[in-house]
């Protein structure tokens, strides 16, 4: 059986005004996260979302379910030499991800629904990702894309991350179609910040997150864009 390792994880909604602040501050102690690709540090993020037919996933997110899973096949800037297949397990406000990279071909095989013709190594989070599809009927249940900034600390491991520009793909799920419609799901004005630890959050970087700690809000860009369907 699979052991993982579970991680704080801490959300807020915060203005973009204070967005500006803290990144402004954060930039003096933390590095920018190595996928930084645009001019203003960040870079773009595309999921794709995996739910069975009666959409348990979204449902279990709405309904506060303390352990929950969801699959996801994500792409950062459109590069297609480098697409992820994950699991997020979430229990209470813990986190844990599992990942695999995969090939062009077998996104493709998978957005088709031609899963019987992948291969896939014995105990790989592919075979896992594949049982399920076949056992839960599995479909993709949402494109999910954004505008990121991330930064990074050794020290716990701390991963600090403001998404923004947060669109939705309603009915085209290929990641990788330019001409797929998006839409702004964004609460106007408003950054999603996610804060991941190990055991304890510095002190130094907790003084400088001290000023969001009113706005703490239990927020999925997942359910976001999930909900608008």
């Amino acid at each position: 059986m699979k052991e993982y390792k579970y991680r704080n994880e801490i959300k807020f909604k915060i203005s973009e005004g204070e967005a500006k602040a803290l990144i402004q501050r954060l930039s003096t102690v933390l590095d920018k996260d190595k996928n930084a690709y645009y001019s203003d540090g960040s870079y773009l993020i595309k999921s794709l979302y995996f739910d069975d037919i009666e959409s348990t996933s979204y449902y279990e997110k709405l309904d506060g379910v303390l352990y929950r899973k969801k699959y996801r096949i994500r792409i950062y800037n459109n590069d297609s030499t480098f697409i992820k297949l994950e699991k997020k397990m979430k229990h209470n406000n813990m986190t844990a991800k599992e990942s695999q990279l995969i090939s062009k071909e077998i996104y493709s095989k998978i957005l088709n629904g031609n899963i019987d013709g992948i291969s896939y190594e014995s105990g790989s989070l592919l075979e896992e990702f594949i049982a399920n599809y076949k056992c839960k009927l599995l479909v993709p249940s949402v494109l999910v894309a954004y505008q990121r900034i991330a930064f990074v600390y050794p020290v716990s491991d701390v991963r600090i991350t403001f998404d923004f520009n947060i669109k939705s793909g309603l009915y085209n799920y290929d990641l990788f179609d330019e001409e797929n419609a998006l839409y702004s799901v964004n609460e106007k004005g408003k950054v999603v910040l996610e804060v991941k630890f190990n055991e304890i959050l510095p002190y130094h970087i907790a003084c400088i997150l001290e000023s969001v700690s009113n706005y703490r809000e239990a927020t999925s860009k997942f359910a976001i864009c999930r909900s608008i369907k």
